[in-house]
């Protein structure tokens, strides 16, 4: 059953032009029928909604049981700081913020991450976009890792799109856990969009392409 509060989220995807349908390729090379691409949240009044429901997710599910939370460049730079932003706001959640350089500085401080410094003994958490082959939280924690040890515990993404990893019968997601030992918390995976859509009457072309696509990508 698709709760209100998800029929939300993807009504803010789809009205912010973020959701959107046609022919991509994914960052794993399938080729998809649907993409979320967060760069495209761009006004000041989606990232306050957007860091909302972020921080929302995080409060609900770990409070503030962290010590600071990662955006990896670029499109988790926005994310993170909308989180931290919104954490404070609604939930007097006040927790510090980093993300990554694409490439390391070599003048002035210098390093490769920007924000707050990690130390050792450190909980983060990683604020992304969406997981469909794991390769950005491999990058994540490859990252996070050089900075000390570390305890990275929790990942909070837009949408789950539930897609196998590199091994069959399991869900990069599922990879992912058992790699690192981190767990994954989407606002919204791809059945629950898939599920919007169905009930709102979208076009039957649309839905079948999806559900081929799922059946062969997708772990349900």
């Amino acid at each position: 059953m698709l709760s209100e509060k998800k029929k939300e989220f993807i009504e803010f995807m789809l009205s912010a032009g973020v959701l959107r349908f046609g022919s991509f390729v994914t960052k794993s090379g399938r080729n998809t029928q649907y993409f979320v691409n967060t760069g495209l949240y761009k006004t000041g009044a989606q990232l306050s909604r957007l860091g909302g429901y972020y921080a929302q997710l995080v409060a609900d599910t770990i409070g503030g049981g962290f010590d600071a939370m990662f955006g990896p460049a670029y499109k988790g730079i926005p994310l993170a700081s909308a989180c931290a932003v919104s954490l404070y706001r609604d939930h007097q959640i006040d927790k510090p913020y980093l993300f990554n350089r694409k490439e390391a500085k070599d003048h002035g401080e210098g390093g490769v991450t920007v924000g707050y410094q990690p130390k050792d003994g450190d909980r983060i958490i990683i604020i992304e976009d969406v997981i469909t082959a794991g390769t950005a939280v491999r990058e994540s924690m490859s990252i996070l890792k050089a900075c000390g040890e570390l305890t990275v515990s929790d990942v909070f993404i837009s949408v789950d799109r539930c897609e196998v990893g590199s091994t069959p019968g399991k869900t990069a997601i599922m990879e992912v856990k058992e790699e690192f030992g981190v767990k994954v918390h989407p606002l919204v995976t791809v059945v629950d969009i898939h599920e919007y859509l169905k009930a709102h009457g979208a076009d039957p072309a649309l839905l079948e392409a999806m559900e081929g696509y799922m059946d062969q990508y997708c772990i349900l």
